[in-house]
């Protein structure tokens, strides 16, 4: 179904939408960006849950008695 779906010329038509929609300034900046985005998530992804994240368990109890107003 999806078999000649993407190819080389659809990649030059996108690279082109994206030339004339964000000018050739702001291309590299945008390719910077994506490539720290997409290295952080990777080093997130390794690196596993933190434990600086609070979880359900160090949530702070609320008081018996106490009445939220």
């Amino acid at each position: 179904m999806f078999e000649g779906l993407f190819q080389p010329i659809h990649l030059l038509i996108v690279l082109g939408i994206m030339l004339l929609v964000f000018g050739p300034k702001k291309l590299p900046d945008l390719g910077k960006g994506l490539g720290e985005a997409i290295r952080g998530f990777k080093k997130g992804l390794s690196e596993g849950p933190s434990e600086s994240a609070p979880t359900a368990d160090a949530a702070p109890k609320s008081k018996a008695g106490a009445r939220l107003t």
